[in-house]
C-alpha cells in the first residue's frame, strides 16, 4: 500500500512534524477557545508576488514551471520553462502599459482557467495594476456591476459570448473598457502592442509595488446580496502562499520523493485556484491548466498529466467515487464495490489509529480483505488519477469523513482545508503527518483562530483582507481588532483542529425549539450515489425535511442497469418506489451524523436540478438557500401538509 509506505516513511521525519508550532488558548472550563500557528514564513520588508517569474527566472532560468496543452489539442503538455515563462509575462505587462494602464488601474479577466489567465495575472502586477477576476458564467447584470464598481478600464475575455457579455454590460457605461479576446488571439494583439516598449519599464513599475500595495480586487459570489469587491494586497498574497508552501511543500517532497506536479482546473476567479497557481510558481511546482472542474473531462487531463498532487473540492471526489461505483455496477459488481467501500472505511479508520498511535491497526483478516480489493477496485482509482498521486487537498466545503477514509485506503491522502475569499483561501488547513479526517485542520502558518461565545469562527492574521472596494461600511462590519467574523459556526477540539458546524445565518430552529446546522445533513447527502444537490428545511417547522434533486448522469446509469427507458419522465421517475427508496438510503446515511430531533424526517424529489444557469447555485457552486426556497416553495409547502 503506497500510502503505508509514505506514512511510515513520514512518521520518522520528527523534525518536519514539528515545524508548525501551535499555542492553544483555553478558557476557565479547559474547553479550547482559541488556537495559534506561528509563522513559518516571515512578511517580506519590500518585494511582491510580482517577482516571482522573474526571481524564477533569474536563479532557475531552464526549470520547467508550467506545462502547456499542445497547440493541436490532445497532443502532449508543452514544457515552459521559467525564463519562457518571465518572458511572456513581461511581453503582455508592455502590452498593457502600451494600452494605457496606470500604477493601481485594474484589469478584468473572464475567462475559463488556461495557460494564458496565469500570464495576465502576473502581466498585471507587473504594469503595476490591479486584476479583478470575473467568472466566466457571470451575467451582464454581473459583470456591470463589477465593471462599474471596480472601475475596470481593460477587460480581456477569453470567447466572443463573453466578448458580447461585456459589449452589453457597459453599453450605458460612460466609457467602456477596452477589450481583447484571448480566442481571437487578444495575447498575441496586448504583446504586439507594446513591443516597443523596453523592457526596464516593466521592471520600473514592478519594482515601485510594495507589500501592502492591492494586488487583486475578488468579488465574493454572495449566495445572496450584491457581491462585494474583496480587496487582496500583495502581502495578504504572500503570507497565504509562502506559509501553506512551508508547510506542505517539504513534507509532500521528503514522502512521495518525486517531482511536484499538480493539474490547475479550479476556475482562477475563485480564491483557491488564484492561490494554488502563485504557491506552485512560488516553490516551482509543475502545473497544467485544465478549463473544466467536470470529472469526464478531467479524468483523461489527470491520466495523461499524471499529477502527484491534486487541489479539488468535494464535488470532485463525489463523482470520482460515484463513478467509480457505476462502473462496477455496469459489469455486474455493483455489490463488490459496495464491499470495497465498507472495507476501505474500516481499514483507513483502523490505520489511521495506528499511524496517530492510538490504536493497534488492521488486522490480519482486515488487512487480507483490504488487500483483495486492492486489485479489484482501489488500484483502479489511483489509475484514472494518473497513477502517481499520493496527497490530494479539499476546499469549498466539509468532505464526508467515510469518503476521506476510503481515499485514504485507495492510497490517496486527502487533507481538509477551510478559508474564504476574505482569508485569501485558506484559513485552516489538516497539517501533514497529523491527519484528521471529518476536521479542516490548523490555522494556517501566521494565523489564529477563534471562536466567540456565540460559536462564531473568528480568523486573525496575515492572510486576512483589511477592506472591501467602495464599502467602508461592510469593512466596519466585519473586523474587530483584527479578526475577521466568517459568518461560519464551528469548534476547536483539544487539539486545537477546528470542525465546521455550519453557516451562522443557515441555522434552522424548529418549532419545537431544535436548532439544526443544515450543512452536516447537506454535505452527507451529497456524497450519496443519485443525489446532485439538495436543500435541507425545518425553519420554524414541526420537523426537518429535504429538497433532493438527482444526480441526471446517475439517473442515467441507474435506468440502464435496471434496464428501463432512457427517456423515463422525471415526473414519473420521481415516485418510483425503487428509486425512492435508494434515495431514502441517501437520506439514512445523512441522519447517522445527528439526533434523531435534527434528523430527516421527509423528503421530496425535484425536477430539474440546481444550477448556476437557472440562480440556484453560486459559481463556486454553493446553493443559494432563498433562492431554491423561493423555486420551490410549494413543494415545500407540501412536505408540511397534513
Amino acid at each position: 500500500m503506497g500510502v503505508r509506505r509514505d506514512l511510515k516513511r513520514a512518521g520518522q521525519r520528527t523534525d518536519l512534524e514539528q515545524r508548525a508550532r501551535i499555542e492553544l488558548i483555553r478558557d476557565d472550563t479547559g474547553t479550547v477557545r482559541e488556537v495559534r500557528a506561528a509563522a513559518l514564513a516571515a512578511p517580506p520588508a519590500t518585494g511582491t508576488v510580482a517577482d516571482i517569474p522573474h526571481t524564477n527566472a533569474a536563479e532557475a532560468p531552464d526549470a520547467v514551471v508550467l506545462r502547456r496543452r499542445a497547440a493541436d489539442g490532445p497532443g502532449g503538455w508543452q514544457p515552459v520553462t521559467a525564463a519562457a515563462f518571465a518572458r511572456e509575462v513581461t511581453a503582455a505587462a508592455k502590452g498593457l502599459i502600451a494600452a494605457g494602464l496606470e500604477p493601481g488601474g485594474r484589469v478584468a479577466v473572464m475567462s475559463r482557467t488556461r495557460y494564458e489567465w496565469t500570464v495576465l495575472d502576473f502581466a498585471v502586477w507587473a504594469a503595476g495594476g490591479r486584476t479583478v477576476p470575473v467568472y466566466p458564467t457571470s451575467s451582464a447584470d454581473q459583470v456591470e456591476w463589477i465593471v462599474r464598481d471596480s472601475g475596470t478600464r481593460f477587460v480581456v475575455t477569453e470567447t466572443a459570448e463573453h466578448t458580447a457579455t461585456v459589449t452589453t454590460a457597459t453599453a450605458g457605461h460612460p466609457e467602456r473598457p477596452r477589450v481583447w479576446q484571448l480566442d481571437a488571439d487578444g495575447l498575441t494583439d496586448l504583446t504586439a502592442l507594446g513591443a516597443h516598449l523596453p523592457d526596464e519599464e516593466v521592471t520600473r513599475r514592478r519594482t515601485a509595488l510594495t507589500p501592502g500595495t492591492p494586488a487583486t480586487i475578488c468579488y465574493t459570489s454572495g449566495t445572496t446580496g450584491r457581491p462585494k469587491g474583496c480587496v487582496l494586497t500583495h502581502a495578504n498574497l504572500h503570507a497565504e502562499v509562502a506559509n501553506t508552501v512551508e508547510l506542505l511543500h517539504p513534507v509532500f517532497e521528503a514522502v512521495t520523493r518525486q517531482t511536484a506536479s499538480t493539474p490547475l482546473f479550479l476556475p482562477l476567479a475563485h480564491i483557491l485556484g488564484r492561490t494554488l497557481q502563485i504557491a506552485c510558481l512560488l516553490a516551482r511546482i509543475e502545473i497544467g491548466h485544465c478549463p473544466s472542474v467536470n470529472p469526464d473531462e478531467l479524468r483523461p487531463a489527470l491520466r495523461e498529466f499524471r499529477p502527484t498532487l491534486l487541489v479539488g473540492v468535494p464535488y470532485l471526489f463525489e463523482k470520482i467515487h460515484a463513478t467509480g461505483r457505476a462502473t462496477a455496477e455496469r459489469i455486474g459488481r455493483g455489490a463488490s464495490f459496495d464491499r470495497a467501500d465498507r472495507i476501505a472505511v474500516r481499514f483507513g479508520e483502523a490505520y489511521l489509529h495506528k499511524f496517530l498511535g492510538t490504536g493497534k491497526g488492521p488486522g490480519p483478516g482486515l488487512y487480507a480483505a483490504w488487500a483483495l480489493y486492492d486489485l479489484l477496485v482501489y488500484r483502479r482509482i489511483r489509475k484514472e488519477l494518473g497513477g502517481r498521486l499520493r496527497y490530494a487537498i479539499s476546499g469549498g466545503s466539509p468532505l464526508d469523513r467515510d469518503l476521506n477514509l476510503f481515499f485514504a485506503a485507495a492510497g490517496i491522502i486527502v487533507y481538509e482545508g477551510y478559508g474564504l475569499t476574505e482569508t485569501t483561501a485558506a484559513a485552516t488547513i489538516v497539517p501533514p503527518l497529523k491527519p484528521r479526517p471529518g476536521t479542516v485542520g490548523l490555522p494556517v502558518p501566521g494565523t489564529a483562530v477563534r471562536i466567540a461565545d456565540d460559536g462564531e469562527v473568528l480568523v486573525r492574521g496575515g492572510i486576512v483582507s483589511g477592506a472591501y472596494w467602495n464599502n467602508p461600511g461592510a469593512t466596519a462590519g466585519a473586523l474587530t481588532d483584527g479578526w475577521f467574523a466568517t459568518g461560519d459556526l464551528g469548534a476547536l477540539d483539544q487539539d486545537g483542529y477546528l470542525t465546521i458546524t455550519g453557516r451562522k445565518k443557515d441555522i434552522l430552529v424548529t418549532s419545537g425549539g431544535k436548532n439544526v446546522s443544515p450543512a452536516v445533513l447537506e454535505d452527507r447527502l451529497r456524497s450519496r450515489p443519485l443525489i446532485g444537490q439538495c436543500l435541507v428545511v425545518g425553519d420554524n417547522r414541526p420537523f426537518v425535511a429535504a429538497l433532493i434533486a438527482l444526480d441526471p448522469e446517475a439517473v442515467a446509469h441507474w435506468l440502464a442497469v435496471r434496464g428501463l427507458p432512457a427517456g423515463t419522465p422525471p415526473a414519473e421517475l420521481v415516485h418510483d418506489p425503487r428509486l425512492r427508496a435508494d434515495v431514502q438510503r441517501a437520506v439514512d446515511h445523512a441522519n447517522q451524523a445527528v439526533s434523531r430531533a435534527e434528523s430527516i424526517r421527509a423528503f421530496t424529489l425535484v425536477e430539474g436540478d440546481f444550477t448556476e444557469e437557472n440562480g440556484l447555485l453560486t459559481p463556486s457552486l454553493k446553493v443559494k438557500r432563498h433562492a431554491v426556497t423561493t423555486a420551490y416553495a410549494k413543494e415545500i409547502e407540501a412536505l408540511y401538509e397534513g
